[in-house]
Formats: structure tokens, sequence, C-alpha cells
């Protein structure tokens, strides 16, 4: 890895930008490792203090009376930006919302074969997008795992308005024209070990998907904390340009991974309009955001 020689760097995603994190492992008199060197909060209080009653610390163990209760920034509280009750509530729902989607998937693909499967099967396929997105930040670029690095409500209205047209055009396409059309009928085949049809254009939609997915969770651990959802103007201590792993055949394999994640979704669904949507608006925004990168930093930045 060699250390990226621009002023400052412009990471893929949104989100706000303002410090989350103090530095850890201060020590406290020797006695106990403190997570945080912010004042401890009204909570963080030695345990002699406590209201529920004093008493001597003679009548205590002394491994009581050596040890507070460890102090808690404020961002972890339900309105921080890192809340814990934020983040762990976002993970179930995303968590139930894949098992039940991608179960709903296999019935109707299977048991009771309908079209309509491919809706609840992108509902799971954007619950593990979102879920990784936050996972992978947690794992690889720690500070950085906020409440929006779910990217759940950070990419803006026209990014919910892309998906929701995507469902919708799933569904009335299949409801009110069903069956195949002349171009869908020369590029489904029938396989040999069971006999059905299958359709090309849905297997390169699974081949896409699975690898955009793929190749930008494995970007973004590379990357580790020189990637984040955080749009930065300016150069941050310890961060450098990755040239080892996918980045060392790739320039940008999180958006190479993402824009072909998004077209591969559409081919599952099904959609001609959105596809075209899609591949239009993804091209155009990434191109965008390369050249304004390379504008600035010839050398490149982790993405």
């Amino acid at each position: 890895m060699s250390t990226a020689k621009s002023t400052s760097v412009f990471n893929e995603g949104y989100g706000d930008t303002d410090s989350i994190l103090a530095p850890a492992n201060q020590q406290n008199g020797g006695k106990r490792a403190s997570f945080n060197t912010s004042p401890p909060l009204p909570e963080a209080r030695d345990r002699s203090d406590s209201p529920e009653g004093i008493q001597d610390t003679d009548d205590m163990d002394s491994s009581d009376a050596e040890f507070s209760l460890p102090s808690l920034h404020a961002s972890n509280y339900p309105d921080g930006k890192m809340s814990l009750a934020g983040i762990s509530l976002r993970a179930m729902l995303l968590g139930t919302s894949l098992g039940l989607t991608f179960s709903l998937a296999l019935l109707l693909s299977t048991v009771y074969p309908t079209p309509f499967w491919r809706v609840p099967f992108f509902v799971a396929s954007l619950s593990l997008f979102h879920f990784l997105e936050f996972y992978v930040t947690a794992q690889y670029n720690t500070r950085y795992a906020t409440v929006s690095a779910f990217l759940l409500s950070s990419n803006g209205w026209a990014y919910n308005v892309a998906h929701g047209s995507a469902i919708v055009e799933c569904i009335v396409s299949h409801y009110f024209f069903p069956g195949q059309t002349s171009f869908g009928q020369l590029v489904t085949v029938t396989e040999p070990v069971f006999g059905s049809e299958v359709s090309l254009l849905l297997v390169v939609g699974f081949v896409l998907l699975v690898v955009g997915q793929i190749v930008r969770t494995i970007a973004m651990a590379t990357a580790a904390s020189n990637f984040n959802h955080h749009v930065q103007s300016q150069h941050q201590e310890g961060h450098v340009l990755v040239k080892s792993g996918l980045y060392g055949y790739l320039r940008h394999p999180s958006y190479f991974g993402f824009f072909w994640w998004g077209l591969g979704t559409q081919l599952v669904l099904g959609n001609v309009v959105c596809f075209v949507g899609y591949a239009l608006v993804l091209w155009r925004f990434f191109s965008s955001r390369i050249k304004r990168e390379l504008s600035a930093f010839p050398d490149g930045v982790p993405c």
C-alpha cells in the first residue's frame, strides 16, 4: 500500500462528516482501561455514590472499591449517531426481512409457482445489501459504524424512488402482461436436468447480482479504514491509496460492484424500463464522481 499524495479524499456514499469517536484505551490510574476520553456521564459514577445507599468501603469487596462503572459516549444513546438501540433495531429488522422475504421467494418459485416471487427476492437482496454495508464497516472501519452506515435513509429520496419503481414495474408487467415476449422466448432454454425452461436473462441477472455484491463487500473490506460512506473533501491522517487485492485489478471495485449489482436486480425482476433507467443513472453518477476524484487525485483514491 502506498501513501496517497492527494490532499483530500472522496469516499463513496453519503452521510455526515462530524467526528464520532474519541480515542480509546486511555489508562485510568493504572487500574482500568477507559473507552472514552470524554468526562464520564452522570450514569458513570462510582458504585459508592449509588443513591441506593452509602456504605463504608470496608464492607465492600476490594475489587468493587477499585473499579467504577465504565463511561459511555453520548453518541451511543438513543438519539446519538452511534445509537446502540438504533443499530440493534435496524439489524433485527433487516435480518427479519431477509429471512421472511427469502423464504417467501422460495415458496412462490417452487411450491406455488408464480412470477411474483421476484418481488420478495428483490427485497431480500436489498436487506442483505444494507446489512452488509453496516457489518463490513463495523468489522473493518469501526469508528464509522454509525446508524447511517446501514444506508437506509442517507441515500436520499431518489434512491427509494428507484427501488419502489422497480417493484411497481415488476408487479404491473407480470400482472397485465403475463408470459414471455418474443425476445424472452429467444433467450429461454430448456435445462437438461429437470427439463424445465430457464431464461438466460434471469441467469445473467443472478450472476451479476451475486458477483456485484461479493466484489463490493470484498472491496470495502480490503480498503478497510480507507473506505467509509462519508463524502470528504480533506485528506485524513492514516488514509492511503490501496493497491492490493481487488484494487490491483480494478481502480474502483466498490463502484463496479454496486453498478452490476443494481443491473442484476433489474434482470431478476424482469424489468425493461427500470433496467435502462438504472444503467443510465448509475453510469452517469459513477462517471461524474470518478472524473471528480481523478481531476483532484491523479494517483487515485480507494473506492
